[in-house]
C-alpha cells in the first residue's frame, strides 16, 4: 500500500456492509506496524490532506465527512484495547471482515438503532455514540464517543459484526440521557411490543442504574408493565386454546364463604382446583415484600387444596408448549388429591 495515496471517499452503505469499514478506519498502532511514521501521519492529516484524525489515535483514510458506519467503527476502535499484531481473535473468525473489539461494547441509542428500534433516532442524527468499557479503563469521552463505565461488561450481542449491549442495558443507558418522557415511553414500549425483551429485565436494569427516582421514567415503567401484562395474558389465552386445555374461568378473585379475600388469579379451573398466576412482578426496591405477598397467597391456597401454577411472561414467550404440559399435568393429577375446600369465585 502506498500511504501517500488516499483511499477514495466512501459513499453511504447499508449497515450490512459495516464489516468493510475497518479498512478505512485505522489506529496509530496499525499505521506504525505498516511503517508509517508520526511525521507522515501528521502530513497526511494536514488541512485539506487525504486523511483525518477522527478520534485520538484513530484515523479515517479519506477526506470528507465520516459515514455513520465509520463513526461506529471509530468509536469502537478508540474504546477497545488494541490487540498486538498477530494475536488471534475469535476461533473461526474471518479477521479481514469481522474485526474484534476488546473491552468495548456499543450501548444507548446507537445500539437500539442497530437492533432495529424504529423509535430510536437514525445514526446520522446522533452527535454522540455511547460505548461501554470496564470501569477502570483510562478513557475519556471525546468527539463523537461517549464513554459509559460499568463494573462488568455484559455479554455482547453481535449485529452486523458490531458488539452491542443486551437490549435492557442499552435501554437503561439511553434512558439515562433522555429527559423527554414521550421518547422514553416509546422506547420502553417498543422493547416489549417488538419482543426484544421482557419488562422485568428492563426494570431491573433501570433500577440498577438508579433511574426509577425520575418521575418521567416511573411513568414510562408503569406503562411498560401494563403493556407486558397484556401481552402475557394474550399468550396465556392462546396457550389454553392452541394446546387443547379445558376452558378456565378468567381473571377471578377467590374468597372463603363469609370469610376473607384469598387473592386474584389469572385463570382458575374450579372442578380441578387448579389456578394459574402470572408472575409479572417488577424487580424494584420492594421486591422482597412483593415476593412475600405472593408466597403467602400461594401457601394459603395450597393449604386449602388448590394447586397454584406460577408462570412468568418469559416462560410463556420461550416455552409455551412446556407450560401447557405443566398445567395439563396439574389438571390430571387433581383426581388423586383430597377434595379442595369450597371457595367463592368472583369476577375480578
Amino acid at each position: 500500500m502506498n500511504h501517500n495515496t488516499p483511499l477514495p471517499p466512501a459513499s453511504p452503505r447499508p449497515l450490512s456492509h459495516l464489516a468493510e469499514v475497518h479498512r478505512r478506519v485505522v489506529t496509530t498502532g496499525q499505521l506504525r506496524s505498516q511503517g508509517v511514521s508520526t511525521a507522515e501521519m501528521n502530513e497526511q492529516c494536514r488541512p485539506g490532506g487525504p486523511w483525518q484524525q477522527i478520534l485520538p489515535g484513530v484515523f479515517l483514510l479519506h477526506p470528507g465527512a465520516a459515514t455513520s458506519e465509520e463513526r461506529l467503527h471509530a468509536v469502537l476502535t478508540y474504546a477497545s484495547r488494541e490487540s498486538a499484531p498477530g494475536v488471534p481473535v475469535q476461533p473461526g473468525a474471518d479477521n479481514a471482515h469481522h474485526p474484534v473489539y476488546a473491552e468495548a461494547v456499543l450501548t444507548g441509542l446507537a445500539a437500539l438503532t442497530l437492533y432495529g428500534f424504529t423509535s430510536a433516532p437514525p445514526l446520522p442524527s446522533l452527535d454522540r455514540i455511547d460505548v461501554l468499557v470496564p470501569r477502570l479503563r483510562r478513557l475519556r469521552s471525546t468527539g463523537c464517543a461517549r464513554i459509559v463505565r460499568t463494573a462488568a461488561l455484559p455479554a455482547a450481542q453481535q449485529v452486523t459484526g458490531v458488539p452491542l449491549a443486551p437490549v435492557p442495558r442499552a435501554l437503561a443507558d439511553a434512558v439515562a440521557e433522555l429527559q423527554d418522557a414521550g421518547a422514553v415511553r416509546l422506547l420502553l414500549t417498543e422493547a416489549v411490543r417488538g419482543h426484544y425483551c421482557e419488562p422485568a429485565s428492563v426494570v431491573r436494569e433501570l433500577n440498577q442504574a438508579k433511574l426509577l427516582s425520575r418521575p418521567h421514567v416511573v411513568d414510562a415503567v408503569d406503562s411498560l408493565l401494563a403493556e407486558g401484562r397484556a401481552i402475557a395474558e394474550d399468550r396465556l389465552y392462546r396457550m389454553v386454546h392452541e394446546y387443547g386445555l379445558p376452558d378456565p374461568v378468567w381473571n377471578v378473585d377467590l374468597r372463603l364463604p363469609g370469610g376473607p379475600h384469598l387473592g386474584g388469579l389469572d385463570a382458575y379451573w374450579p372442578e380441578q382446583a387448579v389456578a394459574v398466576e402470572l408472575d409479572t412482578r417488577a424487580p424494584r426496591q420492594d421486591e422482597d415484600a412483593m415476593w412475600s405477598e405472593y408466597a403467602r397467597k400461594r401457601e394459603t391456597l395450597e393449604r386449602l387444596g388448590i394447586t397454584v401454577v406460577h408462570i412468568t411472561p418469559r416462560k410463556l414467550r420461550e416455552s409455551l408448549e412446556q407450560q401447557a404440559a405443566v398445567i395439563r399435568t396439574a389438571l390430571m393429577a387433581s383426581g388423586d388429591r383430597d377434595p379442595a375446600a369450597y371457595v367463592v369465585v368472583l369476577p375480578r
